[in-house]
């Protein structure tokens, strides 16, 4: 069975991946792996802040439970995704990055990630 760290490391492999970072509901950084100029713990401190707003506005629309949310900003791309009860994985790629792929990749990998948290 795969660890987080290999789940992780495979996500981060993915061409325009800069981070990959699981996280608890509470911010704090289980594992991850993200380019050096990246602070990991940082990004997953402000993780569960936004997911959770975006998870409210969900709600408000009656769209039911946020599953994976996508963040635009000049150069980044930001994904949150919901790997259990307990745990999110954020994903800071490129704009070039293949977007579609990527998130088939997490959907397949929700299931393995929170087998392991």
């Amino acid at each position: 069975m795969a660890s987080i760290r290999d789940l992780v490391d495979a996500v981060r492999r993915r061409d325009g991946v800069e981070a990959a970072i699981v996280l608890g509901r509470d911010g704090l950084l289980v594992d991850g792996d993200a380019v050096s100029y990246l602070d990991g713990e940082q990004v997953a401190a402000h993780s569960p802040a936004v997911f959770s707003a975006a998870d409210a506005l969900g709600k408000a629309a009656r769209a039911g439970q946020l599953q994976t949310a996508i963040l635009e900003f000049p150069g980044t791309i930001a994904i949150i995704t919901a790997m259990s009860e307990d745990a999110l994985l954020i994903v800071l790629a490129r704009p070039t990055a293949a977007l579609p792929p990527l998130l088939g990749e997490l959907r397949r990998l929700r299931q393995h990630i929170a087998s392991l948290v």
